[in-house]
């Protein structure tokens, strides 16, 4: 890799907004509020809206519209078995 071409990398916390979940990871991201970790050193404060904590998909709390089929609608529009 050429020296001085890439962003830098480091570790960062980030925080779910909504749920106030937070979990450590890396990033380029940058921020100027920090907090302090369970290791004791202090890294960037990032803030979500949405993360695995609160997004429904992950939680079991996202609604499936099921209409069914093409078929299963126009037996049902003319009341065929």
């Amino acid at each position: 890799m050429k020296p001085g071409i890439h962003p830098d990398y480091h570790k960062v916390v980030f925080q779910d907004s909504s749920t106030g979940f937070k979990f450590l990871s890396g990033s380029t991201k940058t921020s100027n509020q920090t907090v302090k970790w369970e290791d004791g050193n202090e890294y960037p404060l990032i803030t979500v809206e949405v993360s695995s904590d609160s997004h429904p998909f992950y939680t079991g709390r996202q609604k499936f519209a099921d209409k069914g089929g093409r078929v299963d609608r126009f037996k049902k529009k003319y009341n065929l078995k």
